[in-house]
């Protein structure tokens, strides 16, 4: 929403990080980017460059020259421009001691997440490292979760960067420079809130006519939003297992990750007949089997609650607004031993959610947020979820850009992605694709996971079992499960154990 004086308030849910973080700053979503070297590799790197150039796209992305504050009277986050912005705050110049290689790139990414960021600037880091063994440099963005989800992020990256593989000068910028604009007084907060409350009513009647010209349709989705709630809430309020990755965590953050081959995953969810999504499960629900497994703990009855970020745009992304995504929860079986199996159960909750609609009661409960102003809702609903902490672990897949992109001229290698973690929550898992590969992006607390390496390797071992558990899948499985059950105990003892 746009006030007469330029500000905009944060929508209900861009506003809900803003308070999940409490000014700390550390609720960063992040991507690593390796970039190979441009023609001009033996020129010296110039951040100056990079600097002009990433200023002269920002005009494209919304709020990346504004700080966040809040209304005197409601408290609400409002968007307003920061009068001392300075592009070298924010893109910065680091390198690795050379040859430096994946290890010590993933070493320094969890350093740089681990910072937070200035919440008296605009949210938003781009880190150039430099030194990697193979040539080319990397780029660490950090960017708070108030100003984008995993979709916006991708839009993030599309505007920054081009399909154009030519190496081009920084562009111009446009014709007419950036000026902040004035900061809001309270008299124009008290001006803009009556403002408002009239809008809101204006929208309110809008809205009912519109209801009473179609009422049967109306009452549908609010039926179906409603229930769709009902069963969140209901869920959320079972209390999730008690694992080793759910105690307090620090401000210190380790940073893994590792790709599979996306023509693959697609091959393997064809053959069992579900979804990419499907597979990312599946994959993340037998590395953490086989990561308890090591530590020496035990699996049985153990399914992990997981929180499962949705989009729920309708159509192009509105770089204005940060987030809009919805969530499911669902359970992935880690006490299953087959991997066909443990794909089979998530494939049915995942069909059950979208037959359910199960993204609509979030999405209800923050457009009324939005259409009433209210800043308590998302307060309720931040504190809620605090009290409760009704899931284990954060688990987001995003479809990242299918061709490849270029850097004033070098081409974007590999994008990694990371999310952040929230309180009683060491774990989070990203996944994103880029062109022909899709990577796994894993962030934990640096006390709770010191063998986070460990889990980042258990994820190819557990893509390579469950493309294997697919590649067998012709046969029909009725006919296997008839002959294990006229063999001896034995022999299905010692098959059960092979496939773990």
């Amino acid at each position: 929403m746009v006030a007469p004086n330029g500000y905009e308030r944060l929508s209900a849910q861009d506003s809900s990080f803003v308070m999940f973080d409490g000014g700390r700053g550390q609720l960063a979503i992040s991507l690593v980017a390796v970039f190979d070297a441009a023609a001009n590799d033996s020129l010296p790197f110039d951040i100056a460059r990079y600097r002009s150039y990433v200023e002269s796209r920002l005009h494209l992305i919304p709020h990346y020259r504004s700080v966040v504050q809040k209304t005197p009277l409601q408290r609400h986050p409002i968007w307003v421009d920061d009068d001392r912005f300075d592009i070298a705050h924010h893109v910065r110049h680091t390198a690795l001691p050379r040859p430096g290689g994946t290890s010590q790139l993933k070493e320094l990414a969890g350093s740089i997440t681990s910072r937070p960021l200035d919440v008296t600037r605009p949210l938003w880091e781009l880190w150039f490292v430099e030194g990697l063994a193979e040539g080319g440099f990397a780029v660490i963005a950090k960017v708070h979760h108030c100003m984008v989800d995993g979709v916006a992020g991708v839009g993030v990256v599309t505007a920054l960067l081009s399909p154009v593989a030519e190496f081009e000068d920084p562009p111009a910028k446009p014709r007419k420079p950036w000026k902040p604009r004035p900061a809001p007084g309270l008299l124009d907060f008290v001006r803009d809130s009556l403002s408002e409350t009239t809008g809101l009513a204006v929208d309110a009647a809008r809205n009912l006519g519109g209801a009473l010209q179609h009422p049967g349709e109306i009452a549908d989705e609010l039926v179906e939003a409603v229930g769709s709630g009902f069963n969140t809430i209901v869920t959320g309020l079972s209390p999730p297992p008690v694992t080793p990755i759910n105690r307090p965590i620090g401000t210190q953050r380790r940073v893994e990750w590792n790709d599979v081959d996306l023509v693959a995953v697609k091959d393997v969810k064809k053959r069992l007949d579900g979804s990419v999504n499907d597979v990312v499960l599946a994959v993340v629900a037998g590395a953490m089997r086989r990561f308890f497994e090591r530590r020496k703990l035990s699996v049985k009855g153990l399914d992990l609650r997981v929180i499962i970020p949705v989009d729920t745009r309708s159509g192009a992304v509105d770089m204005s607004v940060g987030n809009k995504v919805s969530s499911w929860f669902l359970d992935l079986p880690v006490s299953e031993c087959d991997p066909r199996t443990r794909f089979e159960k998530i494939r049915e909750q995942t069909r059950k959610r979208k037959q359910q609609n199960a993204e609509k009661g979030v999405d209800l409960f923050l457009r009324f947020a939005d259409w009433s102003g209210s800043s308590r809702l998302p307060y309720w609903g931040v504190s809620l979820i605090h009290a409760v902490r009704p899931y284990n672990m954060i688990v987001t897949n995003v479809q990242g850009p299918p061709v490849p992109l270029y850097l004033l001229g070098s081409r974007l290698r590999s994008l990694v992605p990371t999310v952040p973690l929230f309180e009683g929550q060491a774990l989070s898992v990203a996944v994103m694709s880029y062109i022909d590969r899709i990577s796994f992006g894993l962030s934990a607390d640096w006390d709770s996971l010191p063998d986070l390496g460990d889990l980042s390797q258990l994820v190819g071992a557990s893509f390579d079992e469950l493309r294997e558990a697919a590649e067998g899948s012709e046969r029909p499985r009725k006919r296997r499960r008839k002959r294990a059950s006229t063999a001896p105990v034995e022999a299905r003892a010692n098959g059960a154990s092979a496939v773990v």
